[in-house]
């Protein structure tokens, strides 16, 4: 959704998370900067994440980006651990919390993505929280019910804020 996003905006510039956790199978290795726990927690004693948290056992942050090109709207794909630092630190960040139509379909696209059983069973499980915590942050929700329609819906939101 976010690949489309960004490719349809040439004003987005999308950031690289990093992660301690191993690529999924089959996963494209561009989609995170995969690192040991020892050069994550080196890079968090440097200051240089916008963000980070531990999630599932596995650290995630977004490195501060030192290539941002001028005029370029700088996207995170975050969780909302993420999102309360980002908005603590920038209070006027939009916030966007994408949801699943159901947690019959975010089963699936769990088991679609080749998640392990037990991973699969604690991320539906914190679901339900994070949706909660992003409605505190004040996060727009979009539901991802049809990809089209979602980048869609998307799009537009980014617009609506840019012309505040």
């Amino acid at each position: 959704m976010v690949k489309r996003l960004v490719e349809q905006d040439p004003r987005l510039w999308l950031s690289r998370s990093w992660t301690t956790r191993p690529p999924r199978p089959g996963e494209d290795l561009d989609a995170y900067t995969f690192v040991d726990r020892a050069a994550f927690e080196q890079r968090i004693a440097e200051g240089g994440f916008l963000e980070h948290a531990e999630f599932l056992g596995y650290l995630y942050g977004t490195p501060t980006p030192d290539d941002l090109p001028p005029d370029r709207d700088l996207v995170l794909e975050i969780d909302v651990q993420g999102a309360a630092q980002v908005k603590a630190n920038a209070p006027d960040a939009l916030l966007i919390l994408l949801v699943a139509p159901s947690r019959e379909a975010q089963l699936e696209r769990l088991v679609g993505r080749g998640d392990p059983s037990d991973e699969i069973e604690r991320r539906l499980a914190r679901g339900d929280e994070e949706v909660e915590v992003g409605r505190q942050l004040g996060a727009i929700e979009i539901v991802n019910d049809d990809l089209d329609r979602a980048v869609t819906e998307l799009a537009s939101t980014i617009d609506v804020a840019r012309s505040r």
